[in-house]
């Protein structure tokens, strides 16, 4: 007896792996993740325009022993007592000029992007800790035959200048430690706001994602909430940042210093440092708490404080002449007598 092949019910053919329902649906997400991370995705900038653009004709650099390429400027009356000047974290040596024009008559002015930062970028040796970053001090200072300085920071570059004074106190004739970063939270602080770009540093996807995605909108937001007087913010400033920022090695420098150990037991060695030192905050500073200055005074036997009302995290541009007045201020009246490591000649 022949059957119909109709009498039975066939099942419906199999659809090719790739168009079954459940495996379409994650598929389109990820195409779409794949698709907004490429339109986000901020390359890096060219370095031969960025020195163009921010170095000019006449940019100075100086070679490392471990084949860095710092970045320096030296400014001022060339005969007058030398300042040297370290930026903050994804900052450059930029932020210091406001106060070249106000104290460049008296002194001789060294500014110096550090490694991972602004026209230096990033280091053939990857040590953006505190002793590579001195190092870069070192380079630069005998590139221009400069022996001992008066050697001031913010921010991270504060946290520099008080571990070179440690570390190389003799060549150090006086510290200005403006909003510098280092110290630890008094008893009962909570820890400051900070700004977005700080925060997203925090976590590990953060991390990645700050070398591949860097929005213009971004560094704006950073850089509002990290002063108080946000006039001084204009179109250039937030160009100069986000370009920078892409320089080639400086975003992958960022992740690697969120992820250093700082070595906080340091914190406590800054009582043996024995120069003038002057610490300088603004007192709305949102980045470090303020009260890090009274630490700082509380550690450094003979500093002096000086809080800016109405102030952020960035005093030498937000308030530069007060700043300098401050600074010139100090140096004339702490620097008169010579010091006991550094008798006066005769």
């Amino acid at each position: 007896m022949m059957i119909d092949d109709d009498e039975f019910e066939r099942p419906p053919p199999r659809r090719p792996f790739w168009r079954r329902k459940r495996v379409m649906i994650p598929l389109a997400l990820l195409l779409a993740i794949v698709a907004i991370f490429l339109a986000l995705r901020t390359a890096d900038t060219d370095r031969d325009a960025m020195i163009a653009k921010y170095g000019g004709p006449n940019a100075a650099f100086v070679a490392g022993p471990a084949g860095q390429r710092i970045h320096y400027r030296d400014r001022g009356k060339r005969d007058g007592p030398a300042i040297v000047l370290l930026h903050g974290s994804n900052a450059s040596l930029h932020t210091w000029e406001p106060l070249i024009a106000r104290l460049g008559g008296t002194y001789r002015i060294v500014t110096l992007d550090l490694p991972g930062h602004g026209l230096t970028g990033g280091t053939p040796d990857k040590d953006y800790s505190a002793d590579g970053m001195i190092a870069a001090v070192d380079v630069v200072t005998a590139k221009l035959g400069i022996d001992h300085f008066t050697l001031g920071g913010n921010s991270m570059g504060g946290w520099v200048a008080w571990r070179f004074a440690l570390a190389e106190p003799a060549r150090i004739d006086a510290l200005l430690l403006l909003d510098a970063a280092g110290m630890p939270l008094r008893k009962g602080e909570k820890a400051p706001e900070s700004n977005v770009g700080f925060r997203i540093l925090k976590y590990p996807a953060g991390r990645w994602l700050a070398t591949q995605i860097t929005p213009r909108s971004l560094v704006e937001q950073s850089l509002r909430g990290s002063v108080e007087k946000g006039a001084i913010i204009d179109d250039a400033m937030i160009d100069r940042y986000w370009e920078l920022l892409r320089f080639p090695g400086n975003r992958e420098a960022t992740v690697l210093r969120a992820r250093l150990n700082r070595e906080p037991a340091m914190a406590a060695r800054v009582a043996a440092i024995k120069a003038p030192t002057l610490i300088l905050f603004g007192d709305k500073d949102r980045i470090i708490n303020p009260s890090a200055a009274q630490t700082f005074h509380d550690r450094i036997i003979g500093s002096e404080v000086i809080l800016l009302p109405g102030i952020g995290h960035l005093p030498m541009e937000e308030a530069p002449d007060a700043t300098a007045d401050a600074i010139a201020d100090f140096l004339t009246r702490r620097l008169a007598a010579p010091s006991p490591d550094r008798p006066e000649t005769r």
